[in-house]
């Protein structure tokens, strides 16, 4: 890894960054009141009108090259405009991009300049997304772009999500050569990972359309930093989805990740209670910043009285990466601990990740006890689960979506040439 020197950070709300220099290293952890976010949205904003089926009208939202016009947008009084995706509001004059460095202005109108460029494709198990109730054992063909909204000090994945130079790292893509990929690799799913999903969301919204034409099951990783106008066009697409919870107090989730804990919050509670989608939550616990025990309860006690008891809960562990080089792996101990803090508080599937336990990776009845999906790393080494999702000892429901049999996968990550599916 290369230590980055950090640098200060120049927030796109009320300023963008110019199309023709470099942007910033973003750390909103360094502003500490250099940047505000504007408020939520009050106002309406330019969405394209959906056909009979849901569907969004493509010509209103037009791919040139390799850009895409933005879904969410509009017009400022003063001649700028705003992107209305996320939280952050950016309100971008022509020829600026805003802080998550892939959506411009490009003569008054913001567009993802990502559209149709992957930083890669790979065969991973749908358990390392993470996702242990949806389809256990299965190969998902995954991929994501250059950029993020989110400023984590403590990114695992910062040559993606920090990338400044998708024009030479990309690999272009159109939705339908995704389609052509994951059904010649025989992977049953798609996931939009690596990066955060949110900031190519069109991207990711056309590709789940033609893979639900086809069968083809997508999944959606991502931090949850999404204004209200956004979640509904971007779950309704979405089979399941993978939230990161990266805390529970605002002073964390402004400091070390530039983002606002609330916001997180609704996106979740959307995802869970409104839309028809798979949704399982994962926090990454960092030693001395989100991991004490008064934050793990109230985390827990949130979910469990607005999520319910079943919804699954992966905490992993922390490496030192990016701008956290100075912070401790988490203890195997501390995950630990942080799962007996959950079942305490009533939740029923708690996980560990990036680490090996046993019984941390297991799915147990809730009713009798029963082992029903024991797992090593991601290897899925003992199944009792019934077809229906029962506990074959005691006929306890197991929610999730589950096969008759699981896949076979196992833990390989196999990078996948797209270019032998891409149109000719």
């Amino acid at each position: 890894m290369h230590e980055r020197k950090a640098q200060a950070s120049h927030g796109a709300t009320d300023a963008g960054q110019p199309l023709d220099q470099p942007h910033p290293d973003e750390v909103a952890a360094s502003m500490r009141g250099g940047f505000q976010p504007t408020s939520p949205f009050p106002h309406t904003y330019e969405s394209p009108s959906p056909q009979p089926d849901g569907r969004r009208d493509m010509a209103s939202a037009p791919v040139a090259g390799n850009r895409a016009t933005g879904r969410w947008q509009h017009r400022l009084e003063d001649g700028r405009v705003q992107c209305d995706l996320c939280p952050r509001g950016c309100k971008l004059r022509d020829g600026q991009r805003g802080f998550c460095f892939v959506r411009s202005n490009h003569n008054g109108v913001i567009v993802l300049d990502t559209y149709g460029r992957s930083s890669g494709f790979a065969l991973d198990p749908v358990e390392k997304k993470p996702l242990n109730h949806w389809h256990p054992g299965t190969a998902i063909l995954s991929f994501g772009t250059a950029g993020c909204n989110s400023g984590c000090r403590f990114c695992q994945n910062w040559d993606i999500s920090r990338s400044r130079i998708w024009d030479t790292y990309a690999v272009e893509a159109q939705p339908d050569d995704i389609v052509r990929a994951a059904q010649g690799c025989g992977a049953p799913s798609v996931a939009f990972t690596y990066n955060d999903s949110v900031v190519f969301a069109e991207y990711a919204i056309d590709t789940a359309h033609a893979c639900r034409d086809h069968g083809i099951g997508t999944v959606a990783v991502t931090a949850g930093y999404m204004s209200a106008c956004a979640r509904p066009e971007f779950y309704r697409y979405m089979d399941a989805a993978n939230i990161d919870l990266k805390g529970f107090t605002e002073d964390f989730y402004w400091h070390d990740t530039g983002t606002h804990l609330t916001d997180v919050l609704a996106t979740i509670d959307y995802a869970v209670n409104a839309a028809d989608t798979w949704v399982e939550l994962t926090t990454l616990l960092i030693p001395g910043h989100n991991d004490d025990d008064k934050t793990l309860h109230a985390e827990c006690a949130w979910l469990r009285e607005h999520c319910g008891r079943d919804v699954p809960l992966h905490f992993s562990a922390f490496h030192p990466d990016y701008h956290m080089l100075d912070v401790p792996p988490t203890p195997k101990e501390r995950l630990l601990h942080a799962r007996r803090i959950a079942l305490q508080e009533g939740l029923r599937y708690v996980y560990t990740g990036n680490v090996s336990d046993r019984d941390g990776g297991t799915t147990f009845c809730p009713s009798c006890g029963a082992r029903l999906i024991e797992r090593d790393w991601y290897d899925i080494t003992g199944y009792r689960l019934t077809a229906d999702g029962t506990c074959p000892d005691c006929g306890a429901i197991v929610p999730g979506v589950w096969d008759k049999h699981p896949g076979t996968f196992g833990g390989m990550h196999l990078p996948v040439d797209i270019r032998r599916y891409t149109a000719q």
